[in-house]
C-alpha cells in the first residue's frame, strides 16, 4: 500500500469529471477501482488530503504516478487561474480542487470519445464496460476490434457511432491513422489531423488531444462549456492568459457546472 498526502487529489472528483470511464466506486465507502493499462487499482480516500493506493511501490511508480499526473503541482496552476480574478473560475477551482488531468492510453481515449458523442456518461460507461468485458482489464486493441463487424458494435448500443468506430479501426489497421505520428505533432496540427477522420469533429479532437495526449492547452467545448460561455460570459470567453493550462481550466468549469451548479439550480 502507498499513502499519499495531496489536497489537490480527489479520486471521486476525477471519476466524475467526464475524462475517463473506467473508474468506479466500490460499495458505499470512499473506495474506488481504477482500470487502466491492463491493471486494476483500488484507491481509498481516507480524508480530504490522504489517499491510499493498494498496489506495490513498483507499480505505483511505474504506472500510477504518471497516470494521475502526480509530479505536477496543481496548487501552483490553481493559483495562476485565481489571478484572473474571475468569480466563476474562483468558485469552480474551489469546488473541483482535487481534479487532475489523467495521462490515459491514447487508443482507449480515441475509442471512448468517439463513443461519447451525443451521449451521457452513464451510457458511455456502460458501453465501454460491455466492450471490455471479454478482455478483463485490458482495453481491446485496434487489431482485436478489427475482428468485429458493424453489427457487433451496434449490439453494444453504439447506434450511428458504430460506423465511426469501424472507420477508425480500419484506418489504424491500414496505417492511415498513425498514433505514433500523432504524438509528434503540435497541438494545432493534432486537431487538424484528427478532424480528417470520420466521426472526429472539433470537440472530440480536443478531447483526444487533452485526455489522450495530455495537451493541456486543448480546450474541448461541449454542451456544458458552451452553456457557460453563453450564459456566464455573453459568448465572449478568452483563455489567453491561461492558455498553457486551458484544459485544466476546462475541467474545473465542466465539473462545477455539471455537478454543483446543476444540482443547485434543480433544488
Amino acid at each position: 500500500m502507498i499513502e499519499i498526502r495531496n489536497a489537490d487529489f480527489c479520486i471521486e472528483q476525477i471519476a466524475n469529471s467526464g475524462q475517463c470511464f473506467r473508474i468506479n466506486k466500490l460499495g458505499s465507502a470512499d473506495i474506488w477501482q481504477v482500470v487502466a493499462f491492463g491493471k486494476a487499482l483500488t484507491v481509498h480516500r481516507v480524508d480530504r488530503s490522504t489517499s491510499v493506493f493498494h498496489c506495490s511501490p513498483e507499480e505505483f511508480q511505474s504506472i500510477w504516478v504518471d497516470y494521475f499526473d502526480l509530479r505536477r503541482n496543481y496548487g501552483t496552476i490553481k493559483d495562476l487561474i485565481l489571478t484572473a480574478n474571475d468569480p466563476f473560475l474562483c468558485d469552480a477551482v474551489a469546488y473541483g480542487a482535487g481534479l487532475r488531468i489523467l495521462r490515459q492510453d491514447l487508443w482507449e481515449v480515441i475509442v471512448s470519445f468517439i463513443i461519447s458523442q451525443r451521449n451521457n456518461i452513464p451510457r458511455i460507461k456502460n458501453t465501454i464496460e460491455k466492450l471490455c468485458a471479454p478482455y478483463a482489464y485490458v482495453f481491446p486493441s485496434p487489431h482485436i476490434l478489427a475482428q468485429y463487424e458493424e453489427k457487433d458494435f451496434c449490439s453494444l448500443g453504439l447506434g450511428y457511432r458504430a460506423r465511426y468506430l469501424m472507420d477508425i479501426v480500419e484506418n489504424v489497421e491500414a496505417g492511415i491513422f498513425d498514433m505514433e505520428y500523432l504524438k509528434t505533432l503540435s497541438s494545432e496540427e493534432t486537431i487538424a489531423y484528427l478532424k480528417n477522420f470520420n466521426g472526429i469533429g472539433e470537440k472530440v479532437a480536443n478531447c483526444i488531444a487533452l485526455y489522450g495526449l495530455h495537451r493541456l492547452e486543448a480546450f474541448p467545448v461541449d454542451t456544458w462549456i458552451s452553456r457557460i460561455i453563453q450564459n456566464r460570459y455573453g459568448g465572449n470567453f478568452t483563455i489567453k492568459n491561461l492558455s498553457p493550462y486551458a484544459g485544466i481550466v476546462q475541467q474545473y468549469m465542466f465539473f462545477y457546472q455539471r455537478n454543483f451548479r446543476r444540482k443547485k439550480n434543480v433544488s
